[in-house]
This record gives structure tokens, C-alpha cells and sequence, in this order.
């Protein structure tokens, strides 16, 4: 056997499963009555809402800070500095709805957290034959580089409590859906100082 290293290479994307009890609580901070944050992103989706960051923020802190585990276990340096939730909101994700490719600005880090997965959406994306995609609903990450030995993305179909963090420069995009239902995520951004 000959040994080799390969390096690990490109934007940290970390995915954690959030509690039940963490996901409820979320849940119960959440609201269509917020900020209406539409006008400030890039999705094509019809209720977007702001929340209050700090509610956010006290339940997602123990998840937010194993980024920077992740960041040691990534790079082999300690990221020695906070990182602080700037801004978050919901989305309320309905049929025809989308996000096109897109980066997040004004921030370090970046993330998106999967509340509600209906089930005429699981149904319809079991029915997707495409290999070349996770089908319907699903989130992409890429890294924009193309090539034969490259692994340029990663592409998932969401489950309920699926959180992911990243630099707010990774490329992602959530494919749209038919199904008349609602798909509830949260997505926020952090400084990192």
C-alpha cells in the first residue's frame, strides 16, 4: 500500500442536525409579521421575514460556535476571534418559488436551516429521475470551478433540522418546486471578529 494525503481544498461547508426541542423553539419565534426582508435578497419568494437576531441567536449558539471546531479540524489553526449573528429571516417557500444562484454580502459566514418539509414536496422530489440533480427543493452549493477531477458542489435534498454554515462567498441556490405547499427555512448571516 502506498500512502497518500489529499487536502482538503475550497469553502468549509459544515451541515449539523439542530434538536427537536432546538427546531421547536425556533419554530415559536417565528413570524409573517417581521420586517419584510423581500426587497434586500435575491430569492424569487413572496414571504421573507425578518427575525429578532438575538432570539435567533441564544438558540442557535451552540451550532454557530462548532463552525469554529470545524474551522480547526479544516485548516489546523484555532479561529480565535467570535462569530456573531448579524441578521437572519424566514422564508416561506412556496410552489414556483426559488433562489437563484447567489452569494450573501455584508457578512463572513453565511447559513440556512430547514424548518418544515412538507410531504407533498418529499413525495414529488422521490419522483425526480434526474441523476444530475437532487430534484425539486433541494439546496446546491458550488464552488463555481468545473472540472474533470474536481468535486465542484455538493447538492441536497433538505430534512427537517438540517442547518448549514459557510463563507458567505460559496455560491448556492435552491431549486424550485410544483407542489402547492409551503417549505419553511431560516437563513442568516455572522460576522466573524
Amino acid at each position: 500500500m502506498i500512502p497518500y494525503h489529499f487536502y482538503y481544498f475550497g469553502p468549509l461547508l459544515v451541515k449539523m442536525k439542530i434538536t427537536k426541542e432546538d427546531l421547536n423553539k425556533i419554530k415559536k419565534i417565528l413570524s409573517k409579521k417581521g420586517f419584510d426582508m423581500k426587497k434586500d435578497l435575491a430569492g424569487v419568494i413572496e414571504e421573507e421575514y425578518e427575525l429578532v437576531r438575538e432570539n435567533y441567536d441564544s438558540i442557535m449558539r451552540p451550532y454557530i460556535d462548532v463552525y469554529k471546531d470545524a474551522y480547526h479540524q479544516f485548516t489546523g489553526t484555532d479561529l480565535d476571534k467570535n462569530i456573531h449573528t448579524k441578521r437572519a429571516w424566514v422564508n416561506y417557500m412556496k410552489s414556483g418559488e426559488y433562489n437563484p444562484p447567489h452569494i450573501h454580502s455584508n457578512c463572513d459566514l453565511s447559513s440556512v436551516l430547514f424548518i418544515s418539509i412538507p410531504e407533498k414536496l418529499k413525495k414529488e422530489n422521490k419522483k425526480w429521475k434526474d441523476v444530475k440533480s437532487k430534484g425539486p427543493g433541494s439546496i446546491s452549493f458550488n464552488t463555481g470551478f468545473m472540472g474533470k477531477f474536481y468535486n465542484a458542489g455538493v447538492e441536497h435534498f433538505p430534512e427537517e433540522g438540517d442547518f448549514w454554515m459557510f463563507p458567505y462567498s460559496l455560491i448556492h441556490y435552491v431549486s424550485p418546486f410544483k407542489s402547492k405547499c409551503e417549505r419553511i427555512s431560516v437563513a442568516a448571516n455572522f460576522d466573524v471578529r
